[in-house]
């Protein structure tokens, strides 16, 4: 596969799982009210969102991208140095 096609799958498994999220987001019930959703409706949402995120992860590794990575400020040092301090004589005043 291609990475066109891979990118367009990509594509497709985020507006899958966006979607998906907002409807979950959508039917949630008050604290005092029950779901509008069957057990067996919400376990299905749950195995479709655990195969959309494998495949996502999938996807990712077939185009060499890290799954690791956070967003970041344009700012931000890229590299950081940990500094050690070590506490020195004291001095008397």
């Amino acid at each position: 596969m291609d990475k066109e096609a891979l990118g367009k799958e990509q594509q497709i498994m985020r507006a899958m799982r966006k979607t998906l999220t907002s409807v979950v987001r959508d039917c949630a019930p008050r604290p005092d009210q029950p779901s509008p959703l069957s057990e067996d409706t919400v376990e299905n949402v749950r195995m479709c969102l655990g195969l959309i995120a494998a495949r996502e992860s999938e996807l990712a590794e077939a185009l060499g991208l890290s799954r690791t990575e956070r967003p970041g400020y344009v700012d931000e040092p890229r590299n950081a140095e940990v500094l050690q301090f070590v506490p020195g004589p004291r001095k008397e005043h």
